[in-house]
């Protein structure tokens, strides 16, 4: 009799643990979904919609970001990147890991671990992760300057408070086409935050402040912070140079 009943006191265990574990993860994402989740705004395309888009890019300066050589940084402190513009490479590295991509043609990229060229079975698969890592960590740093982008889709949105807010949609491209941003821009077209539709994301409509500006070397401005949720994206050690 002694089998059966420790075997129910472990059930009871193990359950408890769960419930544990689990009900307050299932609570917390409840009231985040009641708090935040939106359905994605309907908007008008055309120039109004274009001409939103190109004021945030004047507030921005876009031509010395356009100019700009190359842009070095580090997301949240774990993926570091040193991005040739104007040769369409960039060096990323995470752990003992670095790969040099070639952002026109993927079969151009090698792989190094700790220091050492790596032409093994697993090179493909350090290089797919090296380009999501490099399509997520730099749309936090130059999303702005992207809104222009070949499969872009812009709308003007009239936001509750009357003001206006610029939908961006990627049809194609990137890691994951078919994500959304509502830009929402201060009095001067800088932007202060976007909310997001992503695939990513089981809500819709969060928002994350893009701030801590900064004018680099080469005149381009970039963020360095965000704030996501109850969440901080950093980026430190931001460089933009004219080689």
């Amino acid at each position: 009799m002694s089998k059966p009943s420790k075997t129910k006191r472990l059930l009871k265990v193990i359950v408890g643990i769960i419930i544990f574990f689990t009900l307050p993860s299932l609570l917390f994402f409840g009231f985040v979904y009641l708090k935040y989740n939106e359905d994605l705004p309907q908007g008008e395309t055309g120039a109004k919609a274009d001409a939103l888009a190109q004021t945030m890019l004047t507030a921005l300066d876009e031509s010395a970001y356009l100019n700009t050589d190359y842009i070095e940084w580090t997301f949240k402190g774990m993926h570091s990147y040193k991005w040739y513009k104007s040769t369409k490479e960039c060096e990323v590295s995470w752990d003992q890991l670095t790969v040099v991509l070639d952002l026109e043609d993927s079969t151009n990229s090698k792989v190094f671990v700790a220091g050492q060229n790596y032409d093994g079975i697993e090179k493909d698969l350090y290089i797919k992760k090296a380009t999501d890592y490099f399509n997520n960590d730099s749309f936090w740093l130059v999303a702005p300057y992207k809104v222009f982008d070949k499969g872009t889709e812009r709308r003007l949105v009239k936001t509750e408070a009357g003001k206006d807010a610029l939908l961006v949609t990627y049809t194609s491209g990137g890691s994951t086409p078919g994500d959304s941003y509502l830009w929402h821009l201060n009095d001067h077209g800088r932007p202060k935050s976007f909310q997001m539709w992503v695939s990513i994301l089981p809500i819709g409509g969060v928002e994350a402040t893009w701030e801590d500006w900064i004018i680099t070397e080469s005149g381009t401005q970039l963020p360095t912070f965000h704030k996501l949720l109850f969440f901080g994206i950093e980026m430190s050690g931001v460089k933009g140079l004219n080689l």
